[in-house]
């Protein structure tokens, strides 16, 4: 693909370059609170941060919000809602009737979407009426066939859960919602991805996304750079997940094309053709996606919900205010500017751009900061699917 030059882009080009910005935002109504224990999760440890307070949105909270995001959000084409957690059902169904309702009150004419990422085993029928009668589109978390699944994914009693997501995923389809699947790449899970694939498909899903588990941890899951640190057991390991990646492609490169939906294969694509990939993590910058959190409280990123990455409350500070603020736009141009000098002259750069911030945790051989922790098993994905995305991009 071609080397690049180290040179930083300058801030004050950056910000020319770019202009205004259209941000988006995980919206967490509950914060972390969830009614699952899954062993890998990185948020359940931000409970921490608001300890011995109630996690839930108040409703005024929440229409103050709704109004601050449209306004600020009048150029995009369409005002987009995600909700996510912990476990945003807990936030109960009169609160998202309130939400919608309130995107109806204050929407211009704009077209608004909703999206959700959920556990699964909170479904109902009253939440499948819901989802299908206000169009939400529901991510499903879900890690395969039973035995993989419930090896990490278990309640508060340390049972597994794939019976109730089945049945939740069950009663969408049947119900005629919208869903897609999210599925995390671990420790048990990284050898079984053809099985995982298989499984997905035969269960309904056509829109999968493959989420790798990358965690290091010190007294709790902490951010790149924090001395002391040491890798999770329950990571997966680059190698890998570049062979998971490469066996589930090679399923869906044979049979799926155009049927099946893989976010980061059509992103790779996309970078391959020069075009906007529509994922933070695959742009060259980011800084276009903030978290929310249930106080108003808002963070840079929602892998990067820890107090130093906090821009403001949307009490004290508009969401326009945050969303077009110096330190939002530096942390996305870090993005770009904090890699190693190694990454520009790799061949794949322009595939990955580095990947997600949070996922660099490494050094260089000379001794540079800010490696990605994936970067090997990228490399052999990039190396194994090479030569069909470069025809797919003729």
């Amino acid at each position: 693909m071609g080397n690049f030059n180290r040179r930083s882009i300058p801030y004050k080009y950056a910000q020319e370059s770019l202009g205004q910005r259209i941000v988006g935002v995980m919206i967490k109504p509950v914060g972390a609170l969830c009614n699952l224990d899954c062993a890998y999760c990185y948020y359940l440890g931000k409970e921490k941060l608001y300890a011995g307070q109630m996690a839930r949105m108040d409703i005024q909270l929440l229409e103050k919000f709704t109004e601050q995001y449209i306004a600020a959000n009048q150029r995009a084409d369409e005002i987009s809602f995600c909700w996510h957690g912990g476990e945003p059902l807990l936030a109960g169904l009169e609160f998202f009737k309130k939400a919608v309702s309130f995107q109806k009150k204050y929407n211009p004419g704009k077209q608004i979407s909703n999206s959700l990422q959920t556990n699964g085993t909170l479904i109902n029928q009253d939440w499948v009426d819901f989802f299908r009668e206000n169009n939400f589109l529901v991510g499903v978390s879900i890690d395969g066939p039973q035995a993989i699944h419930d090896a990490t994914r278990r309640n508060k009693r340390g049972q597994g859960t794939f019976t109730e997501v089945l049945k939740g995923i069950e009663m969408m389809y049947k119900g005629g919602v919208q869903y897609n699947t999210l599925t995390t790449v671990n420790h048990v899970s990284q050898d079984h991805g053809r099985e995982i694939y298989l499984f997905l498909k035969s269960i309904g899903s056509y829109h999968m996304q493959f989420l790798p588990v990358l965690e290091y941890i010190k007294s709790g899951i902490v951010p790149p750079g924090t001395p002391g640190s040491q890798l999770a057991p329950w990571s997966v390991s680059s190698e890998k997940y570049g062979d998971f990646l490469c066996d589930i492609f090679d399923l869906w490169s044979k049979d799926d094309v155009g049927t099946r939906f893989i976010p980061f294969f059509e992103s790779v694509l996309a970078n391959y053709l020069g075009v906007p990939p529509g994922i933070c993590a695959w742009c060259e910058t980011c800084g276009n996606n903030v978290a929310l959190e249930w106080n108003g409280d808002v963070y840079l990123c929602d892998h990067f919900v820890y107090p130093e990455y906090k821009i403001g409350n949307i009490s004290t500070m508009s969401f326009s205010q945050m969303a077009s603020s110096d330190i939002l736009f530096r942390f996305g141009l870090g993005k770009r500017n904090g890699l190693p000098d190694g990454c520009f002259r790799c061949p794949y750069y322009k595939l990955c751009f580095g990947e997600c911030p949070k996922h660099r945790f490494l050094t260089t051989a000379d001794g540079q900061p800010g490696l990605n922790a994936l970067c090997e098993g990228y490399k052999r994905f990039f190396a194994h699917t090479e030569a069909w995305f470069i025809k797919m991009g003729q």
